[in-house]
């Protein structure tokens, strides 16, 4: 069951004031008395009432700041990210506060208090760990932009790839090259691990190779890549290629088979997804699908924008197209 948000008229009649000197003291309004302003506060603040951030726009009244929650700082695709909204944020004349969430939706959830009771005029969440529930109850006081993650929220907007389009495109370069026996190392419903399992699994039907549909759960960390590897190779025939969650976790899965003794790409080809910038530099490159960080960034400002200052009401959903890049850890099977 929902639990009703205090209103100005709660916090009116809380105080013992009229809705009216309850607006002015939230805008911060010169000439209303020491004992009105103490009494309409300390209302606010044992109801917990935050005013609006859409309405202080229409009235002017701006941080300037808008908030940005990084699920994982670890993680160089969510850093690439940073920078395109940091770009465009400080062109629409905003400054970016950036905190973290270390996966862990407590500490998330702090984060979100924390930036709204420094009045930020938004926030941006990349790869949140919250609940959708509770990330909704925070749209309805600000605007909120969900990154890397696909929702139909009629509250919020969100921008993300196309993950199902990824994950297929994954598949074909694979199964072109003359494999079948291909696994997939997901993260579960986190981001858009789930759309990715689905394109992975769509994508092996359709190739007459749903028999041979093999997945394993991981994470989109370092730590998840290598226990996945590591059931992928205990559990015996082994795959001739993995598509992993992430670049993170195909560095982790890598590793677990070099310390096997295993060739990539001569005994197992290895995909991961987001393109980070040490898959350019891992000991064989890194065959991956890219998104368009650095334009999810800009364009999570962009809808953030059109709603503090522009009044934006509907929502709105970005899909943005991956692009697979080949490099040096998928060949054909039994190229070695």
């Amino acid at each position: 069951m929902s639990v009703k948000r205090p209103t100005i008229v709660d916090v009116a009649e809380r105080a013992g004031v009229s809705k009216s000197l309850v607006s002015l003291v939230m805008r911060g309004s010169p000439g209303v008395a020491a004992r009105s302003r103490d009494a309409v506060l300390d209302a606010a603040r044992e109801l917990g009432y935050r005013p609006n951030a859409m309405a202080r726009s229409l009235v002017r009244q701006s941080s300037g700041v808008f908030g940005c929650i990084v699920s994982d700082l670890h993680n160089p695709f969510f850093a690439d990210v940073a920078d395109g909204l940091e770009e465009a944020a400080v062109a629409r004349g905003y400054r970016a506060l950036l905190s973290a969430g270390f996966l862990d939706p407590g500490r998330e959830a702090a984060a979100v208090e924390t930036l709204l009771g420094l009045q930020a005029d938004g926030l941006i969440l990349l790869g949140p760990t919250l609940g959708l529930g509770t990330i909704e109850a925070t749209a309805r006081d600000i605007p909120v932009v969900i990154v890397g993650q696909r929702t139909r929220s009629a509250i919020m907007d969100s921008v993300c790839n196309d993950d199902r389009a990824g994950a297929q495109a994954v598949v074909d370069h694979l199964v072109a090259l003359g494999h079948e026996r291909i696994a997939h190392i997901h993260a579960g419903s986190r981001g858009g691990s789930a759309d990715r399992r689905r394109g992975y699994e769509a994508a092996m039907s359709r190739h007459g190779l749903g028999d041979l549909t093999r997945t394993v759960r991981g994470a989109f960390t370092e730590e998840g890549g290598l226990a996945a590897m590591r059931t992928i190779i205990e559990g015996g025939d082994l795959p001739t290629a993995v598509f992993v969650a992430n670049d993170f976790a195909a560095m982790g899965a890598l590793e677990v088979l070099y310390a096997a003794g295993l060739r990539v790409p001569e005994d197992i080809s290895v995909v991961g997804y987001d393109d980070i910038v040490t898959s350019h530099s891992v000991r064989v490159a890194l065959t991956t699908v890219a998104q368009p960080a650095l334009e999810m960034g800009r364009t999570a400002v962009n809808l953030l924008v059109e709603r503090a200052d522009q009044g934006r009401a509907q929502a709105r959903h970005i899909v943005l197209p991956p692009r697979l890049v080949v490099r040096g850890t998928t060949a054909p099977p039994g190229v070695g």
